[in-house]
């Protein structure tokens, strides 16, 4: 995210590099033949191809600063608009925040007299804030602009509109939209209208959002193909599949053609509620009506088909994508690979998984996660393993879920030293355990009877402000024990529970005097039943 300063750095580069012109030295003809449009253009083309520099943008401005002729409005601007909207490189790693910052040098002092912002240059400035999800900025450059007289256009006010929906506010939203955009002479378009109409969405406030929709046609402003995909997206979220059917035909009737982004919202929401035949079906709409099915068309489906355990088909639709001559992304392998790890189609899933790497595609921590964790349930630890130490080598960083499924692994296998090792390496590289890994250690260490290190882990957890584990957790371990005869380690569990500060519930009371009784010890038993009489517990039937 940008990151902006109050204040601007002043201080010359120590590389001085020219940017247009015939520069001479400041000793001999300080002025002469430097063009300030000729330097723009050319610091524009290189932020285009991300090989301008911060220091590089600096002394364009030291040397429009020094010579002081003034500079065309829209040079300034179409450099500052590229900088705002250049990706992050090496050479620059923050567009929006050095727009800023360097605007902030033109308008203090000599700075004024060679550059005028105009109401464009304004309108950058807030979609750099925007953009950083700095709202106070953004409205601070608004009342800026309002200051030095200037009138604000649809541009200007849609970006304020977004800053305000990006911040969740968007009722403020709706205020300037129908109350101060109209107050100062700037009439609403579609743009601004579909702009809250989508933060209300965000918001969960579908009411407001269809009232504005139907706001917006009383006012003779036409909703278009955005509009549309907007109201019809969040109404297939929300499930209620027929009124977004209702506005796809409406939609068609007011003359506006659905894309992929309409279909694709429709198909999800049938496929993801598990109507298979109407996905279908607005597929075969979606075709009729010539509109391309994109990547993510294909993914949805075979997400759909291997989440009810059919991958084969899915593979099906995988080829028929690339036959279209539609590349798969990493998320169309992720699908197909956790469809066949699923399934136990281990061969499938590596010889798909060497299909990915052959077509130049890198695997991303997702992706191994995949491939470690259908290992790890089938035994095969070696391979998981190897694929977990190869994984830096490939430029990917094991995340928390990669961990996670090791430590359950070994934890399963009885291998507590491996799990806290990997715990430890975990840690060590800056990956914050969370309750899954906790409770894989904790119930490891329970049942091969080290409740000193399970007290810890206790401990730990809630120091980090974690919850630790509920009654629930310990039921399950506290059975297994009984049932395997392990009584004394059971009525340890117990000590644990209370140690830790948590209530034992009448099943914990119930499951330990059963192990009692099966392996004969009654009197202890009835030991463990006045205890829980104690507690003011009520014996159940069970009991």
């Amino acid at each position: 995210m940008p990151r902006f300063s109050s204040s601007t750095p002043m201080s010359p580069p120590r590389l001085r590099l020219r940017l247009g012109g015939r520069h001479s030295s400041s000793t001999s003809h300080p002025s002469r033949i430097w063009d300030p449009h000729a330097a723009f253009a050319t610091g524009t083309e290189r932020a285009v191809f991300g090989t301008l520099t911060t220091e590089d943008a600096h002394h364009l401005f030291d040397e429009l600063l020094r010579h002081g002729n003034p500079v065309q409005e829209r040079s300034l601007n179409n450099f500052l608009a590229t900088l705002a909207r250049a990706p992050t490189s090496a050479s620059c790693s923050d567009g929006p925040a050095l727009a800023v910052a360097l605007f902030g040098r033109l308008s203090r002092g000599a700075g004024r007299r060679v550059a005028q912002p105009n109401v464009f240059t304004y309108g950058v400035l807030m979609d750099c804030c925007c953009r950083a999800r700095r709202l106070d900025l953004v409205i601070a450059f608004f009342g800026r602009l309002l200051k030095t007289g200037l009138e604000a256009d649809r541009v200007v006010f849609s970006t304020l509109l977004k800053g305000l929906c990006h911040a969740k506010r968007s009722d403020e939203a709706l205020d300037v939209l129908l109350h101060r955009m109209p107050g100062l002479g700037c009439t609403p378009g579609v743009v601004a209208y579909n702009t809250v109409i989508h933060g209300f969405f965000k918001e969960g406030q579908v009411g407001k959002a269809c009232n504005l929709f139907h706001e917006m046609a009383q006012q003779g402003v036409m909703p278009d193909v955005v509009t549309y995909s907007s109201v019809i997206d969040a109404l297939c979220k929300a499930r209620a599949m027929d009124k977004a059917e209702y506005f796809l035909r409406q939609m068609v009737d007011d003359g506006v053609v659905p894309n992929n982004v309409t279909y694709n919202s429709l198909i999800h929401g049938y496929s993801s509620s598990g109507h298979w035949k109407e996905a279908v079906r607005v597929f075969k709409e979606m075709t009729s009506r010539r509109v391309t099915p994109d990547v993510h068309t294909y993914n949805m489906f075979m997400t759909f088909l291997c989440k009810h355990g059919r991958s084969k088909e899915a593979a099906g639709i995988f080829e028929t994508m690339a036959m279209k001559g539609l590349k798969p992304n990493n998320v169309s392998y992720a699908i197909l690979l956790h469809g066949y790890a699923t399934e136990g189609c281990l061969v499938d899933m590596i010889n798909l998984f060497n299909s990915m790497t052959r077509d130049g595609i890198r695997p991303n921590c997702h992706t191994l996660n995949i491939l470690i964790n259908a290992y790890a349930k089938s035994g095969m630890m070696d391979e998981a393993m190897l694929i977990f130490k190869g994984m830096r080598k490939q430029g990917v960083s094991p995340d928390v879920v990669t961990y996670s499924t090791v430590i359950h692994a070994f934890c399963k296998m009885g291998s507590l030293d491996i799990a806290m090792d990997k715990f430890n390496q975990m840690v060590d590289m800056g990956v914050r355990p969370n309750a899954v890994v906790y409770h894989s250690l904790i119930q490891s260490f329970c049942t091969h009877g080290d409740f000193v290190k399970a007290k810890e882990l206790v401990t730990e957890m809630r120091n980090k402000g974690m919850r630790p584990p509920d009654i629930n957790f310990f039921h399950s371990i506290m059975q297994n024990l009984c049932t395997e005869g392990r009584v004394t380690e059971a009525r340890d569990i117990l000590d644990l529970i209370v140690h830790i500060g948590m209530r034992p519930d009448v099943l914990i009371f119930s499951l330990l005097i059963d192990g009692y009784c099966l392996v004969s010890k009654m009197e202890d038993a009835s030991k463990i039943f006045d205890d829980m009489v104690s507690y003011g517990l009520e014996p159940s039937n069970i009991t």
